[in-house]
């Protein structure tokens, strides 16, 4: 039958479920004391309730004598009609409390390209089949996102951009970063032995979504940190873009080793520099602190860790 707004609105503006609960426990028992057994009040209160209800609509629903308590016609004719709601209600209350055992729903999740295909990827065929009640929702963001403003329930996100407020899990080590260049454009252009050189290669720059800055490269020499704005004639805020330009000789890229780690392996990348930059914080799943008892959350929590992603 679906919502009736109408029908809602009246029941709320007259108040007609109260007393409907006493009437269907005497109903049921045809006893006003096992009914205040059953609701856990005194008989005085089951027999006020009902006497209201009754005066409430003219009609008087139980015959009641000294040994017996009997539903009268008009009573009869409400406790059949009203029986299978009850039921109904009951089995809508239960199964809204089984949402806080089991994993269901929609769980929104934001993440960088970078997560998506590193992190989240290789588990979401099997977190697809433990949990069929869960909708995963996975959506692609390379700027920082605002949970407490947007529709997610949690984000993926460089530990560093992680707000104060939120809970944060950590999902990978410290990341060890380095510049790469493919070896057609080492073989063309030479291997920079100190970051000051960089100035005379060409990079493949990274523009930030949320500030809009283009990544200065960072480096470290004995405990000093310093920068070096890369020269560079292509400018990208998408990873995948970065990493592709990078292959095809177009320019060094500045990356975390984990993003080329199969590049680096078979050859198409190669790195220089590397001990120039000292690691940073890990990938980190963040959610607000009242999200972390929802079970879908903590199914995807638990799945993370047991697919050794979580350290």
């Amino acid at each position: 039958m679906g919502y009736q707004p109408e029908v809602c609105n009246r029941l709320m503006e007259k108040d007609q479920l109260d007393g409907v609960i006493t009437f269907l426990a005497v109903a049921n028992h045809l006893s006003f004391t096992r009914a205040a057994l059953v609701l856990n009040i005194s008989s005085t209160a089951v027999s006020k309730a009902i006497q209201k209800f009754e005066q409430r609509y003219g009609v008087v629903l139980f015959q009641r004598t000294t040994r017996s308590v009997v539903l009268t016609e008009p009573g009869a004719v409400l406790f059949e009609r009203l029986q299978p709601a009850a039921a109904d209600i009951g089995d809508a209350l239960a199964h809204l409390s089984s949402y806080q055992a089991r994993p269901t729903g929609t769980l929104r999740l934001t993440m960088t390209r970078f997560a998506m295909t590193l992190l989240v990827e290789p588990f979401v065929p099997e977190f697809y089949r433990a949990y069929p009640d869960v909708t995963l929702e996975l959506s692609i963001n390379e700027g920082t996102v605002d949970l407490a403003s947007g529709p997610y329930d949690a984000g993926i996100r460089l530990g560093e951009t992680v707000e104060k407020d939120m809970v944060a899990v950590r999902l990978t080590p410290e990341l060890r970063w380095s510049v790469v260049g493919s070896p057609a454009y080492f073989a063309r252009a030479g291997r920079p032995q100190k970051p000051e050189e960089l100035t005379l290669h060409e990079g493949v720059i990274y523009r930030f979504v949320t500030s809009g800055q283009r990544h200065r490269w960072e480096f470290n020499r004995r405990g000093h940190d310093f920068l070096v704005d890369m020269p560079g004639r292509i400018v990208v805020n998408e990873r995948a873009s970065l990493l592709s330009f990078a292959r095809q000789g177009l320019g060094l890229a500045y990356v975390a080793d984990l993003e080329v780690a199969g590049d680096l392996a078979e050859g198409r990348l190669e790195s220089v520099l590397r001990d120039y930059i000292l690691p940073t914080v890990g990938a980190h799943l963040y959610f607000p602190a009242g999200t972390q008892a929802q079970p879908k959350l903590r199914a995807f929590i638990d799945m993370a860790k047991r697919k050794g992603l979580a350290f």
